[in-house]
Protein backbone atom coordinates (compact mmCIF):
# COMPACT_ATOMS: atom_id res chain seq x y z
CA UNK A 1 0.00 0.00 0.00
CA UNK A 2 2.71 2.47 1.03
CA UNK A 3 4.69 1.68 -1.99
CA UNK A 4 1.85 2.30 -4.24
CA UNK A 5 1.38 6.02 -2.14
CA UNK A 6 4.91 6.61 -3.20
CA UNK A 7 5.06 5.79 -6.34
CA UNK A 8 1.50 7.73 -7.39
CA UNK A 9 3.20 10.89 -5.80
CA UNK A 10 6.64 10.61 -7.61
CA UNK A 11 4.76 10.38 -10.53
CA UNK A 12 1.79 13.37 -9.75
CA UNK A 13 5.34 15.05 -9.33
CA UNK A 14 7.23 14.64 -12.33
CA UNK A 15 4.13 15.43 -14.34
CA UNK A 16 3.44 18.72 -12.29
CA UNK A 17 7.39 19.30 -13.05
CA UNK A 18 7.18 18.92 -16.89
CA UNK A 19 3.49 20.68 -17.25
CA UNK A 20 5.39 23.69 -15.43
CA UNK A 21 8.30 23.73 -17.80
CA UNK A 22 10.66 21.96 -14.97
CA UNK A 23 14.19 22.76 -14.96
CA UNK A 24 16.20 22.99 -17.92
CA UNK A 25 19.14 19.94 -18.48
CA UNK A 26 22.12 21.57 -18.91
CA UNK A 27 22.99 19.83 -21.86
CA UNK A 28 20.24 22.49 -22.88
CA UNK A 29 21.41 25.72 -22.15
CA UNK A 30 22.41 28.63 -24.16
CA UNK A 31 25.57 29.47 -24.23
CA UNK A 32 26.19 33.74 -24.45
CA UNK A 33 30.02 34.86 -25.45
CA UNK A 34 31.12 38.44 -23.74
CA UNK A 35 34.27 40.34 -24.19
CA UNK A 36 36.11 43.43 -23.11
CA UNK A 37 38.62 44.81 -20.84
CA UNK A 38 39.58 44.97 -17.62
CA UNK A 39 42.00 48.15 -16.68
CA UNK A 40 44.63 47.52 -13.70
CA UNK A 41 42.24 47.86 -10.23
CA UNK A 42 39.10 48.04 -12.19
CA UNK A 43 36.49 46.21 -13.71
CA UNK A 44 34.72 45.22 -16.64
CA UNK A 45 31.54 46.65 -18.21
CA UNK A 46 28.74 44.76 -17.15
CA UNK A 47 26.83 42.20 -19.56
CA UNK A 48 23.57 41.48 -19.25
CA UNK A 49 22.12 38.15 -19.86
CA UNK A 50 18.39 36.72 -18.76
CA UNK A 51 17.61 33.10 -17.81
CA UNK A 52 14.30 31.90 -19.56
CA UNK A 53 13.47 29.05 -16.52
CA UNK A 54 14.93 27.61 -13.90
CA UNK A 55 18.74 25.83 -14.42
CA UNK A 56 21.86 25.88 -13.95
CA UNK A 57 24.66 28.49 -14.78
CA UNK A 58 28.28 28.52 -15.36
CA UNK A 59 30.51 31.35 -15.69
CA UNK A 60 34.35 30.93 -17.56
CA UNK A 61 36.69 33.11 -18.62
CA UNK A 62 38.10 31.48 -22.15
CA UNK A 63 40.93 34.01 -22.51
CA UNK A 64 42.83 36.62 -20.72
CA UNK A 65 45.73 38.89 -22.61
CA UNK A 66 48.30 39.28 -21.85
CA UNK A 67 48.15 37.44 -18.69
CA UNK A 68 48.57 33.61 -18.57
CA UNK A 69 45.94 31.47 -17.66
CA UNK A 70 46.58 31.18 -13.67
CA UNK A 71 46.08 34.91 -13.67
CA UNK A 72 43.31 35.25 -10.87
CA UNK A 73 40.29 37.21 -12.09
CA UNK A 74 37.09 37.84 -10.02
CA UNK A 75 33.46 37.43 -11.10
CA UNK A 76 30.35 39.01 -9.02
CA UNK A 77 26.73 37.70 -10.32
CA UNK A 78 24.06 40.13 -9.49
CA UNK A 79 20.55 41.23 -10.50
CA UNK A 80 19.32 43.76 -12.85
CA UNK A 81 19.09 47.49 -11.21
CA UNK A 82 16.07 48.93 -10.58
CA UNK A 83 15.49 49.93 -13.86
CA UNK A 84 15.70 46.73 -15.35
CA UNK A 85 19.51 47.37 -16.68
CA UNK A 86 23.05 46.33 -15.78
CA UNK A 87 24.34 50.39 -15.68
CA UNK A 88 24.93 52.69 -13.00
CA UNK A 89 24.24 50.38 -9.19
CA UNK A 90 23.44 46.85 -9.88
CA UNK A 91 20.91 44.61 -7.64
CA UNK A 92 20.86 42.04 -5.39
CA UNK A 93 24.54 39.76 -5.57
CA UNK A 94 23.79 36.40 -5.74
CA UNK A 95 27.53 35.30 -6.56
CA UNK A 96 31.16 36.19 -5.86
CA UNK A 97 34.15 33.92 -6.77
CA UNK A 98 37.99 34.37 -7.65
CA UNK A 99 39.42 31.72 -10.06
CA UNK A 100 41.29 31.19 -13.22
CA UNK A 101 41.02 30.93 -16.98
CA UNK A 102 39.35 28.27 -18.46
CA UNK A 103 38.08 27.01 -14.59
CA UNK A 104 34.16 27.98 -13.96
CA UNK A 105 33.92 30.93 -11.85
CA UNK A 106 30.17 30.35 -10.81
CA UNK A 107 28.53 26.90 -11.36
CA UNK A 108 25.25 26.25 -9.38
CA UNK A 109 21.60 26.98 -9.53
CA UNK A 110 19.50 30.25 -11.93
CA UNK A 111 15.94 31.36 -11.52
CA UNK A 112 14.41 32.65 -14.41
CA UNK A 113 15.04 36.20 -14.28
CA UNK A 114 17.67 39.33 -15.57
CA UNK A 115 20.81 39.01 -14.28
CA UNK A 116 24.61 41.04 -14.80
CA UNK A 117 28.01 39.65 -15.02
CA UNK A 118 31.33 41.96 -14.27
CA UNK A 119 35.11 40.64 -14.31
CA UNK A 120 37.37 42.57 -12.04
CA UNK A 121 41.02 42.38 -11.08
CA UNK A 122 41.66 40.86 -7.47
CA UNK A 123 45.09 42.49 -7.48
CA UNK A 124 46.97 40.65 -9.93
CA UNK A 125 46.64 42.52 -12.97
CA UNK A 126 50.38 44.36 -13.81
CA UNK A 127 48.28 46.13 -17.20
CA UNK A 128 44.91 46.57 -18.30
CA UNK A 129 43.60 42.77 -19.67
CA UNK A 130 41.28 41.89 -22.48
CA UNK A 131 39.06 38.86 -21.77
CA UNK A 132 36.32 36.45 -23.44
CA UNK A 133 34.19 35.12 -21.18
CA UNK A 134 31.06 32.38 -21.49
CA UNK A 135 27.95 32.34 -19.50
CA UNK A 136 25.56 29.51 -19.93
CA UNK A 137 22.22 29.54 -19.07
CA UNK A 138 18.79 28.13 -19.13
Amino acid sequence: MQLRLLTALFAAAAVCAAGCGGIVDPSQNQVETFTGTIPVGGQSTPFGFSSSKTGEIEVKVTQLSPSTSNTAIGVLWTGRNSAGNCEGSLGVVFGQNIGTVGLPLISTQVLTGGYCLVLYDVGTFTTTETFSATVSHP
